[in-house]
Formats: C-alpha cells, sequence, structure tokens
C-alpha cells in the first residue's frame, strides 16, 4: 500500500486542553458562523474558535487578499529588512491606538505579553534603574509561555512550573463590590514598593480564562490613573477584549487613562492566521533608541511580521470598518440583554455576566468553582449534541459568537442554555432528594 494513501490519523497528534481520551470531531470547512465535520453536520460555533474568529469563517475577503500576498511574497527575515504590508498594517493598528507611536510584531497572544513584559523591564533597565516586580490581577490568565505564566494566576495552569516563575504582586480582581478593596491592595503596594515596581498588567474590563469576569471602566480608569501618578508602566492585555468584543474597538476606549503597552492577537487576522502586535507610547520605546547595540529590544521571532500574516490582518482591519461590525456587536449585545432578562432568576444561576458580544453564566455548584469543575464535561457534551460548539471554563457558560452570527442562530443558543440549566437543577434536586 502507497503510505500516503493511508486514511489520516488523529491519534498522533498531542492535542491542547484536550484529555488523551476524548473523541475528537474532524471539521472540513467553515463559513460564516459554521463549523462542518467530515460527515457534513453542521456546528454553530459559539466561541469564535477560541475566541478568534470575528467575521465568520472563510471570509472571502480575507481569503483573497491573503491569497493575492502569498503570491508576491510569503515571507522575509524583519531583522534589517522591511515591507509594505507590515507598515500598512501598523498604519492601520496605531489609527485605532493613536496615543501609541511603535507596533512590534509576534506570533500570539503569549509572545504579545512576553513582549510587553519583557519591555516594561527593560525600559527600567536601559534608564539605569533596576525594577523587577510586575502588579497583576490574582485570577489573570495571559498566556502559557513562561513569563505570561508568570503574570498569571497561580493555580492549575501554572502549579507544575511554580517554583520557575518569577515574583508577581498579585491584587484582587475589581469585581462588582470588590473596587475599593482593590484599589487600596495597589495604592499599598505601590505605597511600599514604587521604587521596585516596573509595570502593572491587567485584562481590560474582562478575564476571559478566569470564567468571564468583568469589572466596570471607572475602576480600571482609577487603576491606570494611580500607576501613571506613581510612574509605573501599565500593560492592558487586549488579547480577547481587543477588536470590538466589549463593544467597542478596545476595551481600553472606554478610560480616560490610557495604557503604555497594549497586546493585540486573537481576532487581529479575523481567526485566519497566527499573529499578533504589541504597541507603546514614544516614551517606551525612546528608552530603547540608541546607538547602543545592548539597549535594543533582545526579542524577535522567525515569523516576525509575516507578509501572510500582515496581509490577513489588513483585510480583517478593512472588513471591521466596512462592514458596520460595531452595529452587529451591538445587536448580539441587545439580544444578549434580553436573553438575560428572561433567566437571571433561574434557581441554577449563580451569577450572569453580559459586557458586549460576551455572555457569561455562572452555574451553582457544589464543587468549588473553577476550570476542573465537573459541570464543564457535561456542558460540552450536552451543547455538541445539540449541534453547538461551546467550551465553558469549568461552571461558566459563555457566548462569545463571531458578529456575523444570525438571530436564529442565537436563539438556538439560548434555548439550549435554558435547556442546560434546567438540566442542573433537575440533577440537583434528584442528588439532594
Amino acid at each position: 500500500m502507497n503510505p500516503q494513501s493511508k486514511k489520516p490519523n488523529p491519534q498522533l497528534i498531542w492535542h491542547p486542553y484536550t484529555p488523551a481520551k476524548d473523541e475528537l470531531i474532524s471539521i472540513s470547512k467553515g463559513k460564516g458562523a459554521y463549523l462542518y465535520s467530515d460527515d457534513g453536520t453542521r456546528y454553530i460555533d459559539a466561541g469564535s474558535s477560541w475566541w478568534t474568529n470575528i467575521h465568520g469563517h472563510s471570509h472571502p475577503y480575507i481569503a483573497e487578499k491573503i491569497f493575492e500576498q502569498a503570491k508576491k511574497l510569503e515571507h522575509v527575515i524583519f531583522a534589517g529588512f522591511t515591507h509594505h504590508p507590515a507598515e500598512k498594517l501598523a498604519v492601520k493598528i496605531l489609527a485605532k491606538i493613536p496615543f501609541h507611536q511603535k507596533v512590534f510584531y509576534s506570533d500570539n497572544g503569549s509572545t504579545a505579553v512576553e513582549v510587553a513584559v519583557k519591555m516594561s523591564l527593560q525600559y527600567w533597565w536601559n534608564k539605569g534603574e533596576t525594577r523587577k516586580k510586575v502588579i497583576a490581577f490574582k485570577d489573570a490568565y495571559h498566556g502559557d509561555t513562561f513569563g505570561a505564566m508568570s503574570v498569571s494566576a497561580r493555580g492549575v495552569f501554572t502549579e507544575p512550573y511554580q517554583h520557575l516563575l518569577f515574583d508577581v504582586e498579585f491584587i484582587d480582581t475589581p469585581t462588582p463590590g470588590n473596587e475599593q478593596k482593590t484599589i487600596g491592595q495597589l495604592n499599598s503596594l505601590l505605597k511600599m514598593h514604587s521604587a521596585e515596581i516596573a509595570a502593572f498588567i491587567f485584562e481590560p474590563l474582562i478575564l476571559g480564562s478566569a470564567g468571564m469576569l468583568m469589572y466596570d471602566e471607572k475602576t480600571l480608569d482609577e487603576l491606570i490613573s494611580i500607576c501613571k501618578a506613581n510612574n509605573i508602566i501599565t500593560i492592558a492585555d487586549e488579547v480577547m477584549t481587543g477588536f470590538g468584543r466589549t463593544g467597542k474597538f478596545l476595551a481600553v476606549d472606554y478610560c480616560d487613562n490610557k495604557p503604555d503597552i497594549i497586546c493585540l492577537s486573537k481576532g487581529i487576522t479575523g481567526g485566519f492566521l497566527p499573529f499578533a502586535a504589541t504597541t507603546c507610547t514614544k516614551e517606551i520605546f525612546d528608552a530603547f533608541d540608541s546607538s547602543d547595540r545592548a539597549k535594543m529590544l533582545f526579542h524577535g521571532h522567525s515569523y516576525t511580521a509575516n507578509p501572510i500574516g500582515c496581509a490577513a490582518a489588513i483585510a480583517s482591519f478593512e472588513v471591521f470598518e466596512t462592514d458596520n461590525s460595531l452595529e452587529k456587536i451591538a445587536r448580539i449585545n441587545a439580544r444578549h440583554l434580553a436573553f438575560v432578562e428572561k433567566i437571571k432568576l433561574h434557581a441554577s444561576i449563580k451569577d450572569i455576566r453580559c459586557r458586549g458580544s460576551v455572555l457569561a453564566i455562572e452555574i451553582k455548584t457544589s464543587e468549588q468553582s473553577g476550570y476542573l469543575n465537573k459541570i464543564r464535561d457535561v456542558a460540552y457534551q450536552y451543547f455538541l449534541h445539540r449541534k453547538i460548539i461551546m467550551r465553558p471554563l469549568g461552571n461558566v457558560v459563555y457566548v462569545l459568537p463571531p458578529y456575523c452570527i444570525s438571530a436564529h442562530d442565537l436563539e438556538e443558543i439560548y434555548n439550549a442554555i435554558s435547556g442546560l440549566l434546567d438540566l442542573v437543577l433537575t440533577i440537583d434536586n434528584s442528588v439532594s432528594s
């Protein structure tokens, strides 16, 4: 038998965040808000394929622009060279972030964060100050590389590596009712350690992997203001919240005070290709702008500013600007809020949160809330059976759809959630009786 004629074997692949025993579904194509398996089954992509797909799958305009670029230039080293797609994309990015002046390209959300953390630490090094401390929220998730893990919550994601992570000062997430405690913790840290603190990193308004925890822009604005008053660099991890997820292009667009560094990825190419960018102010860049080569930022990737990735990102920007994306997000938000009113008193709900296109429902459970809560597996299979792809975060079920999703498909998702809540209540009652 010709080895090339053998059927593909998915068991040869080590899949992320997937127990080896789990049955895999092979997806052969996608269109709009739908994904299709090899046998033709159609699924609604309620989570935008790990929060990346904002315009819908296989968007023809983005696909065409990728094809056009691939015929011209697929890649070139970005150290000492440049190209037009990278330059054009930088103009588009900075037009949305006018308070920043420079863009550094990388490969994914974790590396965008690595770049940001290294920028902030080396900024002080280049200025002759030794500042090694970073402040972060105790529920944070910023990625799976070591710097990103270091500024993330100490928990199931980081436990095997804790002895290798650098020390971070954690403060409470300013969820509703917790705002003044968080502000007080930040003020106390700065009072004790201001000369040692390099940066404060945060997910603005929504902490994704923590269970879509949400907090308000007034508190975020105050936290950034406090850091600015104390000469502390602020880093906004907009990997998930960027590109409209919260109802504005960036979550920090709700704030008067702006961060010094911003991390972008996920939606940047519309879900087509891995790509990331880290932007910064002129003041940050100026600390590296020196004839002394020892002061340049020692960070780079083989595929930095890949021209095809840049072309996909430029096309995604153009679709965002011409396809009324913010209006679509507002319509999704209105439907989310109407559903919230309908189910908010359900006995299975512990909490319900909504911002922009993101709806999160925290289900009551006798177990500790969190990523490993057993409700997750029940809910995941429940939705799959109803041809909806949704990956609950433990006992938190969330909807974060492509902006092209129809009202009919949202209703189908809402009906499935209502059924899950009734099922959980039935299970709880049978156990308690």
